[in-house]
């Protein structure tokens, strides 16, 4: 969920910096143009003080009259202005004929901006802010002042200025605003990941307390301590159900465990009066035959059910076993059964492999597995046993040759009581790979089934190699 969560939290973030970066850099822009118009004001109105005082104006060649001082002291304070910071500044009369101008032959633009700000001028007011300088925009700008003599516009000052500090100074301003908002950013994304981390944390809590009670795991719980409201009070309720269907189960368990007890005493009074009752009748009456087989399948059953139950409630004592050695054991323990049958039966494995398990766990469930792998084999064949590694697991096969599950058997296959109507004949209550699976399970391990080349049925057993946690009691 923080996969999809995050990104979204991201470029609603991205989106807000950006909306409130590109005014601040317009606004930086604009301030940093309007310091230097201001400047322009300024200079154009000391410009424009000294240039109200001049009454003469200058000759056909363009020099001042030598008894006006004042008209040479503009003219030098121009020059200056203008070697000093490369602005091109002048005093032009109404006509647009220079009083005084820096450099010498520069005159007023005829058209564009420059020719609005000097008719503003000559109206009496101070021309309008030129248009915004970009770092991109190779512009000028503009500024024109009137000056102003008995309340009559006699001239006007007109500054021609270049840009390239300006663009330089907005683009190093850009620049810290752009290393703000990445800053910004990977703020943002920080706070993104913890504020994700604290409103998934119950839900991955949830997630993993679900997938444990899924997996046998009962006794998971979830703290509701963290994360919103709303999480937590799903929590509390996680925690309630999974509770009743605790105590749920505990009640199947503990009705089926009594029920197989309470049926065992009368089922075995029943059994021995039936062999009393044989007794009275001629040998080999069928009937009675026939009565004892069914009391003997049920005795199965219920010895089969109370295992059932109790391996759901009896929790699983890990041990670090040798798994391989286990294995070739319980092999040796069951060939002679298989040498009577006329099947083979060999240990093909590592000599030492060690994994967690619980050691009775894991024997009876080779025994159940063994057994169910001789009772199908038929006599001629061979049931390998094998041990191996496998990554963080070590895996036990138990591959026969005998006639096989078809795809949809083996779907089925560990389900309680089920059994397949190919093999009814064949002993058996149909619990012995359940109570199998639920033995494997509450320590860690589980099993699998598959076909075996060219034919028969592989069973493999995998348990960990490192320690598994030990707060899961059996699947139910």
């Amino acid at each position: 969920m923080r996969t999809r969560l995050l990104p979204l939290l991201i470029v609603l973030m991205a989106g807000v910096l950006l909306a409130l970066g590109f005014p601040l850099a317009g606004s930086q822009a604009a301030g940093e143009q309007q310091r230097v118009v201001v400047d322009r004001i300024d200079d154009a109105a000391r410009f424009a003080s000294l240039a109200q005082f001049v009454t003469a104006r200058p000759g056909a060649d363009g020099r001042a009259p030598a008894e006006d001082e004042r008209l040479s002291t503009l003219r030098t304070e121009l020059q200056r202005y203008h070697d000093l910071y490369g602005i091109r500044a002048g005093v032009f009369y109404r006509d647009r004929t220079p009083m005084a101008a820096a450099p010498a032959r520069w005159r007023v633009p005829s058209t564009g901006e420059g020719r609005q700000a000097f008719d503003e001028a000559l109206a009496g007011r101070r021309s309008h802010d030129p248009h915004q300088a970009w770092p991109w925009d190779e512009r000028r700008l503009p500024v024109a002042s009137p000056v102003i003599r008995d309340g009559d516009v006699v001239a006007v000052v007109f500054t021609d200025s270049p840009t390239k500090q300006l663009r330089s100074r907005i683009l190093h301003g850009w620049l810290w605003l752009v290393a703000g908002e990445a800053l910004a950013m990977l703020v943002a994304v920080g706070a993104a990941f913890r504020l994700t981390g604290w409103v998934l944390l119950p839900v991955r809590t949830l997630d993993a307390a679900t997938h444990d009670i899924a997996t046998g795991r009962m006794k998971s719980r979830v703290v509701a301590g963290s994360g919103p409201p709303e999480l937590r009070r799903l929590a509390r309720s996680f925690n309630e159900m999974a509770d009743n269907v605790e105590d749920v189960l505990e009640q199947q368990r503990a009705f089926v465990a009594d029920a197989s007890h309470q049926l065992r005493n009368p089922l075995s009074a029943l059994l021995l009066r039936i062999e009393l009752l044989a007794l009275e009748l001629p040998e080999g009456n069928e009937e009675i035959a026939s009565v004892r087989t069914e009391g003997k399948r049920l005795a199965r059953v219920l010895d089969g059910l109370l295992d059932l139950a109790l391996a759901e409630h009896v929790p699983a004592d890990l041990q670090l076993t040798d798994v391989a050695a286990l294995a070739a054991e319980r092999a040796d323990a069951w060939r002679p059964l298989a040498d009577d049958k006329g099947v083979t039966l060999r240990y093909d494995g590592h000599g030492a492999v060690t994994g967690w398990a619980d050691p009775v766990a894991l024997s009876s469930a080779l025994d159940a597995v063994v057994d169910n792998a001789l009772k199908f084999t038929p006599a001629g064949e061979e049931v390998t046993v094998a041990a191996a590694p496998e990554g963080e697991r070590v895996r036990i096969t138990v591959a026969d040759h005998g006639p096989g599950l078809t795809d949809e058997e083996l779907e089925r296959i560990g389900d309680r009581f089920w059994r397949s109507g190919r093999h009814q004949n064949v002993s058996g209550s149909g619990l012995g790979l359940s109570i199998t699976r639920v033995m494997l399970a509450a320590g860690g391990a589980d099993i699998s089934y598959a076909p075996n080349a060219p034919r028969g049925l592989c069973v493999t057993v995998t348990v960990p190699r490192d320690r598994p946690h030990q707060d899961a009691p059996a699947a139910p």
